[in-house]
């Protein structure tokens, strides 16, 4: 790898937090018109319209699987679901910026997962490190304080859910195409807006909310690539401390959208969590570089 591959990657992984930024904010526009489940079936349409496309021109669409893989992304799409339906629950009901800056806890959640579940080691730094962006996280949601907005939770609870689907996804057998398991990812959520959607009341889609719901899942499946060709180009511990742009994109945008702005608590809150995910991604990069030390000596 060389530093223009670095940068590079850097750059589709920045575009990527853009993409889905931009999916989410416009899900946020789209909430004052039609319910949570209405929205999951019809970006789901969408979505999995042109996840399927894909798939079909690379002959990824029926990969044979084992029996332990289905099993795997069966507990994924479960992942996927939980994780859309308290993102959105959020999503619809706080800041733009409030709630993806709980989601900046991701990285430091999947690390103790992994830990705890996968048997992966962890230091007693990253264990610390774990343990002050968590607290970062507290700052942001300030349970009992006059500002808590009980939707924070919500978000909390999708990062958990992300943390089951991101864990499940490490489990897979290398041979199952990436685009399939996007493909399947999207038809979970839409089935599953399809079956909860007699439960609400069906609101008129315009021809507006149709269009902003197709750009949506434009945006999210721009994502989904991007986010795979910064796995290809680069080195992961140089790019991914770039996830955190995603934070920036959602302030700008909460901002001129929907004329929010964070608090000081909120920003002091995520500053800790950001800078303890980078130290993260610091440590495991440093301990990995020792390990091909160890290995090359050996």
């Amino acid at each position: 790898m060389n530093s223009s591959d670095n940068f590079r990657g850097a750059a589709l992984m920045a575009a990527s937090m853009a993409a889905y930024v931009m999916n989410d904010a416009i899900i946020r526009l789209v909430s004052s018109d039609l319910g949570i489940f209405q929205i999951m079936l019809l970006r789901g349409l969408f979505s999995t319209a042109m996840l399927g496309t894909i798939a079909w021109h690379r002959k990824a669409i029926f990969p044979p699987l084992k029996k332990g893989d289905w099993k795997l992304m069966i507990y994924r799409g479960i992942g996927e679901v939980g994780a859309t339906l308290c993102f959105l629950t959020a999503l619809f009901n706080m800041p733009l910026a409030n709630a993806s800056a709980i989601l900046q806890a991701l990285p430091l959640a999947v690390t103790l997962g992994a830990a705890v579940f996968l048997g992966e080691p962890v230091g007693w730094r990253r264990y610390v490190a774990i343990i002050v962006g968590f607290i970062g996280v507290i700052i942001i949601v300030r349970p009992g304080s006059d500002s808590f907005n009980a939707y924070s939770l919500w978000a909390l609870a999708a990062v958990f859910f992300i943390v089951l689907r991101d864990l499940t996804t490490r489990r897979l057998s290398d041979h199952v195409p990436s685009i399939f398991v996007a493909l399947l990812s999207s038809v979970f959520i839409t089935v599953t807006g399809a079956v909860l959607s007699p439960v609400m009341v069906w609101e008129p889609v315009s021809s507006n909310d149709l269009q902003l719901l197709a750009g949506a899942a434009l945006f999210l499946v721009f994502g989904y690539l991007f986010s795979i060709m910064t796995m290809r180009i680069g080195e992961v511990s140089f790019i991914s401390p770039f996830r955190y742009t995603s934070l920036i994109w959602s302030i700008i945008l909460g901002f001129v959208l929907f004329g929010e702005t964070p608090d000081d608590w909120t920003l002091v809150g995520s500053s800790i969590v950001v800078m303890m995910g980078i130290y993260t991604f610091y440590r495991e990069r440093k301990i990995l570089k020792l390990d091909r030390l160890a290995r090359a000596s050996a």
